[in-house]
């Protein structure tokens, strides 16, 4: 029998086995699960070793085990830390104009997105923005002319359907003031 056909024969033999007896280390299902890929997958890095050990899932069980317990003990440096620095910041805003700006970017292409998230949103200089992106300058003064351009589009299209249906006019500012400005304005 092969190194691969061993753990293979292993993996459909002891996994189950295995995962509920994490399970019950861990209280939790997916970190069971987890740790028993963890432990197969590092006994599939040295299959010779593994194939000469005398009780190969008992070696699965102490990686898995060790492995828990490792991220169990990083969780909780983690979680310390968190409460030192405090609460999270507040919630982004749900009102209907910035569900309206996110859905309208999730539109544009990537680049385009990017360079005016980082630019409007992250308050980078071009230039900035153009190091963290790895492209020139000139191509990020394009992007964000081309995504204001779209994103105006956008945000007009939802403005008109909007007024069609409450009545008002108000679309087509929106889109005049972006491209005059070179500001994004939501707001109707």
């Amino acid at each position: 029998m092969s190194d691969g056909d061993l753990i293979s024969e292993l993996y459909a033999g002891c996994f189950r086995r295995l995962v509920v007896q994490l399970y019950a280390v861990t209280g939790d299902l997916t970190e069971a699960q987890e740790a028993v890929q963890e432990a197969f997958t590092r006994a599939l890095v040295s299959p010779r070793r593994f194939a000469a050990l005398e009780n190969p899932e008992a070696w699965l069980r102490r990686v898995a085990v060790n492995w828990a317990r490792s991220r169990y003990r990083r969780r909780r440096v983690l979680d310390g830390l968190l409460r030192r620095i405090g609460p999270p910041p507040a919630v982004a805003d749900h009102s209907p104009e910035h569900l309206a700006l996110l859905a309208a970017l999730r539109v544009l292409p990537e680049g385009q997105r990017h360079a005016l998230a980082l630019h409007y949103l992250v308050d980078l200089p071009v230039d900035e923005v153009a190091a963290t992106l790895g492209v020139s300058s000139g191509t990020v003064k394009s992007r964000l002319s081309r995504g204001r351009v779209a994103l105006a589009a956008l945000l007009a299209d939802t403005d008109t359907s909007d007024a069609t249906s409450t009545g008002t006019g108000t679309g087509t500012k929106c889109a005049t003031d972006a491209t005059e400005t070179g500001r994004i304005d939501v707001r109707s």
